[in-house]
């Protein structure tokens, strides 16, 4: 999403440095182009958007309308769905899927990462770039850094006090955590700010404060303050909780490349390191096709309603070459990314 910087590798190039002639990825991106899989889909991006920004608005006038009432926080959860969508909409932008227009694209990315969720698109696009990159590498991927989880027995091992009780169980705490994501990406959010060159950061800066400054005087013109405050809660704890239920299934209890084993060329390295999430309709609408993971891996510039084409193709190459594709249901999905975090704390709850 949730992404101005850079727009990510662009999937037609491996990211160390070229596709090679005859290497493992070639046949599989030839095959992609002449199917017409990387061209961009505006107009279904177009009637994306529209349809979102009708839904916000639709969204919006309901806490007009019910005016100073506890009813008002039925409409928090809608809402906190449709900020996803909007996340998704921003992560698209990001990867250059919506347009090759890069001024637009970060147009795009302004506007409903900075301005309409309160997350710094520069940032994201920053720290999301590097995990493309080299998914789930401990040591450049930052989405599997030692932070208030961790993912290696190593990591785990280096724990102390507070944060090593709690990795003893962490599997138990992620989806709870999950609940603070909202909040925790506008805060990196502000504190990338730092980073920033100075005309990025004035640009990103006032959208953001923009975000808050709108989200508390509509709240607060439509409810009471103690409403107001219960409202923002329960909104910004189920937007994490949307988030981590789509980004949770993807990475989490797949392979891990040795830092100091054989590199892996771009197939494997997106390959084994994703795990894509089996459903029809719905599930592409609620996972915001990251569900097809695997081949956003490997082509992040793909349109997302692209992918669902391009699995076939990805699929029949992995096996072609004896390369696992990893498949699952979502419930699977979850199970098997908590097993790996159970595991990861155990040496912890046994010492």
């Amino acid at each position: 999403m949730p992404h101005p910087a850079a727009t990510v590798v662009d999937s037609s190039e491996d990211p160390s440095g070229g596709t090679p002639p005859g290497s493992e990825f070639t046949p599989l991106l030839r095959a992609v182009r002449h199917q017409g899989l990387l061209e961009h889909r505006r107009a279904w991006y177009a009637r994306t958007i529209a349809a979102n920004a009708l839904a916000l608005a639709a969204a919006v006038a309901g806490l007009f309308l019910i005016g100073d009432s506890w009813w008002a926080l039925l409409l928090a959860p809608p809402l906190a769905v449709l900020c996803a969508r909007t996340a998704f909409i921003g992560h698209d932008a990001g990867h250059a899927q919506i347009t090759g227009d890069k001024a637009a694209g970060r147009v795009i990315g302004l506007i409903h990462g900075n301005l309409l969720l309160g997350l710094s698109y520069a940032w994201w696009n920053t720290k999301h770039n590097r995990h493309h990159a080299n998914p789930n590498h401990i040591d450049k991927d930052p989405d599997v850094a030692a932070d208030v989880l961790v993912f290696t027995a190593g990591q785990a091992g280096a724990r102390t006090g507070l944060r090593r009780r709690l990795t003893r169980h962490q599997a138990w705490f992620f989806f709870p955590l999950t609940l603070l994501e909202g909040v925790a990406l506008k805060v990196h959010s502000f504190r990338d700010l730092r980073r920033q060159p100075p005309r990025q950061r004035a640009l990103e800066g006032a959208l953001l404060l923009a975000h808050l400054v709108g989200c508390a005087a509509l709240l607060l013109t439509c409810l009471s303050p103690g409403r107001a405050l219960a409202f923002a809660a329960m909104h910004q704890a189920l937007f994490g909780l949307h988030l981590g239920l789509a980004f949770a299934p993807n990475h989490k209890g797949m392979e891990m490349p040795d830092p100091h084993g054989e590199r892996w060329g771009h197939l494997r390295r997106q390959v084994l390191t994703s795990r894509n999430i089996r459903g029809g309709v719905l599930t592409d609408w609620f996972l915001g096709g990251l569900n097809y993971q695997i081949e956003h891996h490997l082509f992040p510039s793909m349109p997302r309603p692209h992918l669902r084409r391009a699995q076939p193709l990805v699929r029949a190459h992995c096996r072609e070459l004896g390369i696992p594709y990893a498949e699952t249901g979502l419930v699977d999905s979850y199970r098997q990314a908590l097993r790996h975090l159970h595991e990861v704390g155990e040496p912890l709850r046994t010492r």
